[in-house]
């Protein structure tokens, strides 16, 4: 059971590193989800406080992610057209990698300038407003990013510090 537990949490530690990426998975929560099972075996003695403090800062970078875009529009001049232009450019940068990995932080600018224009604002407004929109999706982005690879390092040094007792037919005399 510890194994399958702990292959489970490897596997969320992974999904929250990806939904990082993309707007429609919690990456953060989803890597702590990953810490919870770990933390869950037998062989890994249950660390309430830790597993309260990973919680938090899961969901404070979870309710932030919808903040900071929300700010660095609103300071640059944007309106929801400019942010809803950025999820849509991203979506077109993973599900069309034609730029490889400069596509994800490109096609977030490119949909941001489109959806203010679109919203009928002029191009310096439109492209200022962009601007914001995507400096507040980098953002919000990187944090995401971080917790969840963070969270990745300390499920890897748990499992290294119990490995004998996660792994005991690896120990065997």
């Amino acid at each position: 059971m510890d194994i399958a537990l702990l292959l489970i949490g490897f596997l969320l530690m992974l999904t929250g590193i990806l939904g990082s990426f993309l707007p429609v998975l919690p990456g953060p929560p989803i890597s702590w989800l990953g810490l919870l099972l770990l933390y869950l075996t037998k062989a890994i003695p249950t660390d309430w406080t830790f597993l309260g403090i990973t919680l938090v800062v899961a969901l404070l970078v979870f309710a932030l992610d919808y903040i900071i875009p929300a700010l660095g529009t609103k300071k640059f001049g944007g309106t929801k057209a400019g942010m809803i232009g950025t999820t849509v450019g991203l979506l077109v940068a993973i599900f069309f990698p034609v730029l490889g990995i400069f596509g994800i932080v490109i096609w977030p600018f490119v949909g941001a300038l489109a959806g203010e224009l679109l919203n009928k604002a002029d191009k310096k407004t439109a492209l200022t407003a962009a601007f914001g929109s995507f400096i507040g999706f980098l953002t919000g982005t990187f944090l995401k990013f971080m917790v969840a690879i963070i969270y990745l390092g300390l499920f890897i040094a748990t499992v290294w510090e119990y490995s004998a007792s996660l792994f005991p037919f690896f120990y065997k005399s």
